[in-house]
């Protein structure tokens, strides 16, 4: 086991994605195994020494961010061991998102959850409940989680399979760690909002799986060194396109159109048809991902893309999964529903194929990207929104997001899972005032989510950033509930101090 105390061997694990400044520790550990892992967990824990796990800090709330004490990296725990018969993966937390894609896609295979970055590594992902432009259909890493190995603040390790520890009516979740110690958890009683995606706090629900506690705890639980993982087979094939709306008000339909054409599972026109009956091919409209462009985002975007068209009020990514028997009809249906809701077909752009589809994608991957450039043009940093609203209070979101950006003069994007109504409001000031004025509007964005019952992380979680926004969220009773929860699993509070909510709560 590697062991570090030289700053210039801890500096670059001092921050992540965050930027977020200040980051100091006095050692950092690179352990090979659970086991190790375990060793510096007790003394850390005997000592009351602070732990911060490391992965590949890609996130952006300040997670990674170590305040004093000790840092784990967890990259040495990097296996992945496929079972092609049982479709399933066990990896270690500190293998890299994109070589575990490289693996399962080598045996025909197919682990859905796709987060932008993909160099993340798998704890990290489980830790954070890690989603992506995917989740529209296949959901977030929680939905692949099939067992998961943690180790606890005090050393003892703890093996859980879905199903095996639930909460009992009462709502209390008892789990027993490998060498048979018992603990008791009372589960949190706050109601989930009503959205697709939420990682704002700890995971609650009725007969809660421990698995699921663990997962999207970001670090404050346990320490997870190892999971199984679900996989699925891989697609026959796709029809994918980038469509571009002259108006606004058809962008938005044609979207609730799409929700509404995966819950009613249509019947597509056969071939020679001008009807839709049973004699039809019986196919739906079963998009993989739903996503946004905001006419800001894609003059943004034409800088790199030139062919971009102009004068568009949006644009919506789509993929749709196909086989070789379904695909005629398919292209049929998306046919029928694009010209219904008035899109600049001739403008837009559609492919079937794996090198075009990567140039959509390249094209998503361009905002992102040319935002970080402004940003470093700017020197100031960019102030993103993450928040998610229930699919019926959308459009009154998005409407709030451009009257009050476009009335403060300050540049902006706004683009992201538009199927999962979770947009990205980037903002990117050009000096300090500007600064300032952007992170009062964020906070306004905070409170119009919440009050319109939505959560302020869909998908990049707490950390240290967001502590605030959660207590707005939650309140005084629920972090205290979700302080319980953390005080049963690691008493003196050294794992992940800062992150989720404040360290007052761990000694009231």
């Amino acid at each position: 086991m590697q062991t570090r105390t030289q700053f210039e061997d801890i500096q670059n694990y001092l921050t992540d994605a965050s930027n977020m400044p200040g980051g100091r520790a006095e050692k950092l550990f690179v352990p090979a195994t659970a086991a190790a892992v375990a060793e510096i967990l007790r003394e850390a824990n005997a000592e009351g020494t602070p732990v911060t796990i490391s992965g590949a800090r890609t996130g952006t709330v300040g997670g990674a961010v170590p305040f004093g004490g000790t840092i784990i990296s967890l990259e040495k725990l990097n296996s992945i061991e496929i079972d092609k018969d049982a479709a399933t993966v066990t990896v270690g937390a500190g293998s890299i998102l994109g070589d575990l894609q490289k693996e399962v896609e080598r045996h025909g295979l197919f682990y859905p959850p796709d987060p932008t970055e993909w160099s993340c590594q798998i704890g990290g992902n489980i830790a954070t409940n890690a989603s992506g432009a995917r989740s529209f259909k296949y959901g977030a890493t929680r939905e692949y989680v099939r067992a998961l190995r943690v180790v606890l603040a005090d050393g003892d390790i703890l093996s859980i399979r879905r199903g095996e520890f639930i909460a009992d009516p009462d709502g209390v979740l008892r789990v027993k760690t490998d060498k048979g110690n018992a603990i008791e958890i009372k589960v949190p009683t706050y109601e989930r909002p009503n959205v697709r995606k939420n990682v704002s706090g700890y995971f609650n629900s009725d007969r809660l799986d421990a698995v699921d506690l663990f997962i999207g705890s970001e670090g404050t639980l346990g320490v997870i060194v190892e999971a199984e993982l679900s996989l699925l087979e891989k697609p026959k094939g796709f029809f994918s396109g980038i469509v571009f709306f002259p108006e606004e008000s058809d962008l938005l339909t044609f979207v609730n159109a799409v929700r509404t054409a995966l819950r009613k599972h249509p019947v597509a026109t056969a071939p020679g048809s001008d009807k839709r009956t049973d004699e039809g091919v019986r196919v739906p409209i079963d998009v993989t991902l739903l996503e946004y462009f905001d006419a800001n985002s894609l003059k943004l975007i034409s800088e790199k893309f030139p062919e971009t068209p102009s004068g568009m009020a949006g644009a919506i990514f789509f993929e749709q999964e196909t086989t070789a028997e379904d695909e005629d009809a398919l292209l049929g249906l998306w046919n029928e529903l694009l010209e219904r809701h008035n899109a600049a077909e001739s403008a837009s752009w559609f492919t079937t194929n794996e090198q075009d589809l990567g140039k959509m994608r390249e094209f998503r991957h361009a905002l992102p990207v040319t935002v970080n450039e402004r940003v470093v043009r700017n020197k100031q940093k960019k102030i993103g929104t993450d928040m998610a609203v229930p699919d019926d209070k959308f459009a009154s979101f998005l409407r709030f997001y451009k009257d009050i950006l476009e009335s403060s003069g300050i540049e902006f994007v706004i683009f992201g899972h538009i199927g999962d109504s979770h947009l990205h409001a980037n903002l990117l000031p050009k000096n300090e005032a500007e600064a300032t004025r952007s992170r009062q509007i964020y906070g306004r964005c905070i409170a119009q989510a919440i009050m319109l019952g939505g959560c302020v992380s869909a998908e990049h979680g707490i950390g240290k950033l967001k502590r605030n926004y959660l207590a707005a969220m939650m309140g005084e009773r629920y972090l205290n509930e979700m302080a319980e929860v953390k005080r049963a699993l690691d008493p003196k509070g050294i794992l992940g101090r800062g992150n989720v909510f404040s360290e007052a709560y761990l000694t009231a």
